[in-house]
């Protein structure tokens, strides 16, 4: 993850602002109720447009990563976050724009010491930015509701209803290994996570 290819464009320098004659647009990291990330977002955004103070704010971000669950032998994708109870919010910090965060619904404090906010450094906007691009580009993790040494039923494919240990788990891809009995002697066979029900 060292070499990611990212827009440096996105983040502010020291030569912008002299450049613009007004302060940088930095990032921040709100507190947040967690589970509220989201109806939090969408809220700040209404009362920057409310207030006409869109010029001191930037994006307002909630770091997620897609995950492909299989519940019932049926697959679903779901957003997961990544920093539960924290949104992360590029803008020009006065006097307004801390008070219109600080007034919203759910928000804790910016992350800091002694209530002064503290912009994230270079690396950590790269780092973050960095995880929104290439979310995209990533494929979906998959949650696999199983452990190495579970016994499992195969529910589908050429061995329907042999039943085995699991051997190995491939996270990435999606795949278990199931060590199953085939003519008296321990057979190690691979299979899509979906295709085996825990016993």
């Amino acid at each position: 993850m060292d070499d990611l290819d990212i827009d440096n464009s996105k983040i502010p320098s020291r030569d912008d602002e002299a450049a613009s004659g007004k302060p940088d647009m930095l990032w921040y990291v709100l507190k947040v109720q967690s589970n509220r990330e989201r109806t939090i977002r969408d809220a700040l955004l209404r009362r920057i447009k409310r207030d006409h103070l869109e010029e001191y704010f930037g994006e307002i971000i909630i770091p997620t990563e897609k995950i492909v669950e299989t519940k019932s032998g049926k697959k679903r994708v779901r957003e997961q976050r990544l920093y539960p109870g924290y949104v992360m919010i590029q803008m020009i910090l006065n006097d307004d724009s801390w008070y219109l965060v600080r007034d919203t619904g759910g928000v804790g404090d910016f992350t800091g010491s002694a209530g002064k906010p503290i912009p994230m450094r270079e690396e950590e906007i790269i780092r973050m930015l960095g995880q929104e691009e290439t979310k995209a580009e990533e494929p979906t993790k998959v949650k696999i509701n199983l452990g190495v040494g579970d016994t499992v039923k195969i529910g589908e494919g050429t061995f329907e209803s042999f039943e085995g240990s699991i051997e190995a788990i491939d996270d990435a891809s999606g795949k278990i290994s199931v060590l199953i009995e085939i003519f008296g002697r321990p057979t190690p066979v691979e299979l899509e996570h979906w295709q085996v029900e825990k016993v």
